[in-house]
């Protein structure tokens, strides 16, 4: 077995990474340690860079097409981990990205002014890109038990109308951690079928699961007639600067509507070290993943000591998946607002806004534990010294 280290530390400062570089641009600060944008401090695999050097080796890095390798990594990868067998090559489509993807289904599968639901709360673009291209934005909130939060369907219902004509899932779920049930897919599944719903589901956390994930895909077949999904070995590989994503489409009328809008917004085409990394990811990364998923949950538990040792009130459910917290401070007697400056001027700690991820998170903030475990625990004694 390959010794993978996440133990090491890798400068990313002055970098021209968003989540170190962007701290200025985004929280207006110079220096905070940073553990909000979803990407991760543990290097890239390093079977994923030399495949990516073999490339540039090649000395030309020209126009690529997309070889049957790209489509038979996403097939075997979904076989393998997922035991999903039942999409071919000709259900595969290429855009460069998650969000990419979303809006041109978002233009694709319904018109100006119709209904698009989402569940808050929930990964912010989500809001941005309904908006963005002139639909109506529809709010089917979570309901949150204990911070552990299910699908109110009762309100869902409630809430379809004539024009609601698409939903937008968020699977594994960012940021509440939460990895939905089968009985829970198959109800929204239902109501969606029932209402000619079409749902978008996205499972880029999909791989990131500390319990078994479920896809629409697991579901029988009718289901998957009103269902697009998008992915990306992105969030799993630590690859996001390469922009390259996938969806996948079992009817045909979907798919030929949503590839006319793929062509027309050209974003189709995935870049020469986008496409090797989907084949590098998903053909050898499934040691790496699984000691990655290790190290995630030591961190998580980590977290969790610490707080629970320091007493300060701040409290989290332990995520089903992803490598990012939803911490509760509800029980610290201050407004959002000071507790957010806070985090940021008094601990020195660049944590994601939860206001940004629906009106229903005031006093949550979005953790990132993807780092070593050194830079975590630093990070929490900044984190209890100013709320213990």
């Amino acid at each position: 077995m390959n010794n993978y280290n996440f133990d090491e530390y890798i400068n990313r400062k002055n970098s021209d990474c968003v989540k170190y570089d962007g701290l200025k641009k985004y929280f207006n600060v110079d220096d905070a340690r940073p553990m909000w944008v979803a990407d991760m401090d543990f290097k890239t695999p390093q079977f994923i860079l030399e495949d990516l050097k073999k490339v540039f080796d090649k000395k030309i890095l020209g126009y690529p097409i997309v070889s049957h390798r790209v489509y038979n990594s996403i097939i075997s990868w979904y076989k393998n981990r997922h035991q999903i067998s039942n999409f071919d090559k000709n259900d595969i489509l290429l855009t460069t990205g998650v969000v990419t993807a979303l809006s041109a289904c978002i233009e694709a599968f319904c018109n100006i002014e119709d209904e698009v639901i989402i569940q808050t709360p929930v990964y912010f673009p989500f809001f941005s890109v309904v908006k963005d291209n002139n639909r109506k934005l529809i709010i089917n909130p979570l309901k949150n038990k204990k911070d552990y939060y299910t699908m109110d369907f009762e309100d869902l219902k409630s809430k379809i109308t004539s024009k609601t004509k698409l939903l937008i899932l968020c699977s594994p779920h960012n940021p509440v951690g939460r990895v939905w049930s089968k009985e829970e897919l198959l109800e929204l599944a239902k109501i969606c079928y029932e209402h000619n719903i079409t749902i978008i589901s996205d499972e880029i956390h999909s791989d990131l699961v500390f319990k078994k994930f479920t896809s629409f895909l697991h579901l029988e077949d009718k289901y998957l007639e009103n269902v697009v999904i998008l992915n990306s070995p992105s969030k799993t590989f630590n690859l996001a600067g390469l922009n390259s994503s996938y969806i996948i489409c079992k009817n045909d009328t979907l798919k030929t509507r949503l590839n006319k809008v793929i062509q027309k917004r050209h974003i189709a085409s995935v870049n020469i070290f986008g496409l090797e990394s989907i084949i590098s990811s998903y053909t050898k990364g499934e040691e790496w993943l699984k000691m990655l998923l290790f190290y995630l949950q030591d961190n998580i538990i980590t977290v969790e000591e610490s707080l629970k040792q320091n007493g300060n009130n701040i409290t989290f459910c332990k995520p089903e998946a992803t490598y990012l917290l939803w911490l509760n401070f509800s029980k610290i007697n201050d407004s959002h607002k000071n507790i957010f400056s806070r985090l940021l001027h008094n601990a020195g700690l660049a944590l994601n806004d939860g206001s940004t991820f629906g009106k229903e998170a005031k006093h949550y903030f979005r953790l990132n534990i993807a780092l070593s475990k050194d830079e975590l625990i630093k990070s929490l004694s900044y984190l209890n010294n100013e709320f213990n």
